[in-house]
């Protein structure tokens, strides 16, 4: 029924980039909030990044502000995750999510999430 599927993950150098992505089915995508969750061996999931329907909003953690951009394709039913100046601090398994409602930075707001894809950021 609903299925998030993410892709992109990898290897990469301190410094490199890696474009994620996020195909749904099995929801109107655009009456849902998406959004990146990230999660590091022996840590709490945590906040990346979010965009409301349209993506008519946008807002990012602090620590990946101005390197990462979130955007999204209604037509497509994908959203996308831009990394630039990738650090060894952003390696984890990251997870797109998504809920009916308004945005949130708890992942206990959200309804479904992906399997998730490694993103390894070498020194």
């Amino acid at each position: 029924q609903v299925q998030l599927v993410e892709s992109g993950g990898g290897l990469v150098q301190a410094g490199g980039s890696l474009r994620l992505s996020c195909a749904a089915s099995g929801i109107i995508f655009s009456d849902y909030t998406m959004a990146w969750f990230r999660q590091a061996p022996g840590k709490e999931r945590e906040f990346v990044a979010v965009t409301r329907w349209r993506g008519d909003t946008t807002d990012y953690a602090d620590s990946v502000k101005g390197r990462f951009t979130i955007s999204r394709d209604n037509a497509k039913n994908t959203v996308s995750l831009q990394m630039n100046s990738l650090k060894p601090e952003d390696t984890a398994i990251y997870y797109c999510a998504a809920r009916w409602g308004p945005a949130g930075v708890q992942p206990q707001m959200y309804h479904y999430w992906g399997q998730g894809t490694q993103v390894t950021v070498s020194s």
